[in-house]
């Protein structure tokens, strides 16, 4: 569904995008993801996912806060949160899980379960793609 995207958000005057693809099921928010989403607001941006090449496995997971939007970005609108990743970067994560993960050493958003891959390097950075 294509529809004119622009929000008033607090801390800027408005996220603008000309259209936008606003999606729900192609990436799952796990519970803590959508809390530490909530926590965290929309004051300075979405959480934008990106996969680029790189790390130890081939492809690495990226992730930061956008204040713009491009033509080529999903909106992922899921339990009154929304994340945004770009169609190439949606190719290799879609039908993973976002989760939001506290440890003594790191916290941090994480893609997990993600089928388009192969396997991933311990920390979780990186992954290497199926070849089907």
């Amino acid at each position: 569904m294509l529809r004119i995207f622009s929000l008033p958000l607090k801390s800027f005057a408005y996220l603008q995008r000309t259209f936008a693809t606003t999606v729900n099921n192609k990436i799952i928010f796990t519970p803590s993801c959508v809390k530490k989403l909530k926590e965290i607001g929309e004051d300075h941006g979405l959480l934008r996912v990106i996969v680029d090449s790189g790390g130890c496995s081939g492809f690495q997971y990226k992730y930061e806060v956008d204040k713009s939007l491009n033509d080529d970005d999903l909106v992922i609108e899921n339990f009154g949160v929304r994340v945004v990743v770009d169609s190439q970067s949606m190719q290799f994560i879609e039908g993973s899980k976002l989760d939001y993960e506290e440890e003594l050493i790191r916290s941090g958003f994480r893609i997990q379960n993600n089928p388009q891959s192969e396997k991933g390097c311990s920390c979780g950075s990186s992954f290497a793609l199926k070849l089907d």
